[in-house]
């Protein structure tokens, strides 16, 4: 995603290949869980996946945003048999594509902040559309030492860590959390960029990492005071009016 707002058709196949990661979906989504508000956006939908995880929480409206033309198609065919939130839209656009009366409690970029060239304007552009006591959720790839060809491939323009993020934190928001998740994961991303310079994570890779990693990082990460990790989560919140 550029930061001109253009629609455009996406090349990577990434969202199909860790749709099938349930223990991950799980780890993240329990860790945002008490930010998700009554009235929610949520900026790249892709294929409604991350809709989907969350689609237990009450919520009232639940807009989804996505550039892609061909991914609003596959999400609104799917929204009609598999089970997506309370008041769930697709539309396809960005952020720039909203008008200033919208307001969320809520705005979520799930792995979709490190496509955006302009972050720092993104961030800035939502803040505006937060009602007090909203939050900005954001979980993104950890670590720039971490960056490879498949981050090149599949659009990152970085990876965060927890001196990037707070640089980028909009006027009249502070931070509420920011912890690191999957230190397990991350030894193993950093076998493949020192070892195995894979470019793309076999389907058999994604089940080993799910299944095991993921699992052995929920014990672990406690213990390490969330300090290590190939994911960041950082949540931003505009102070409720007194």
């Amino acid at each position: 995603m550029n930061d001109t707002g253009e629609l455009f058709s996406y090349s990577g196949d990434e969202l199909e290949s860790f749709e099938s990661a349930v223990n991950w979906k799980a780890y993240w989504s329990s860790q945002i869980a008490p930010y998700i508000g009554q009235d929610v956006l949520e900026l790249g939908a892709g294929l409604g996946a991350t809709a989907r995880t969350l689609a237990a929480h009450p919520v009232r409206r639940w807009l989804g945003l996505e550039p892609d033309p061909g991914m609003c198609d596959v999400v609104r065919r799917r929204a009609g048999t598999l089970p997506f939130p309370a008041g769930y839209e697709i539309r396809c656009g960005t952020s720039e594509s909203l008008v200033g009366d919208e307001l969320f409690d809520t705005v979520l970029y799930i792995d979709v902040l490190e496509h955006i060239e302009d972050d720092r304007g993104e961030l800035e552009r939502v803040a505006g559309l937060l009602r007090p006591g909203g939050h900005v959720v954001v979980v993104a790839p950890a670590h720039q030492w971490l960056y490879t060809d498949f981050d090149r491939k599949i659009g990152h323009f970085r990876r965060y860590n927890r001196t990037m993020l707070e640089a980028i934190v909009p006027t009249g928001l502070e931070i509420r959390r920011m912890r690191y998740l999957d230190s397990v994961g991350m030894l193993a991303s950093l076998g493949n960029k020192l070892v195995l310079h894979s470019d793309s994570p076999q389907a058999s890779q994604i089940r080993l990492w799910d299944s095991v990693m993921v699992r052995l990082s929920r014990w672990i990460d406690p213990l390490t005071g969330f300090r290590l990790g190939k994911s960041i989560v950082c949540v931003l919140a505009r102070p409720a009016i007194r």
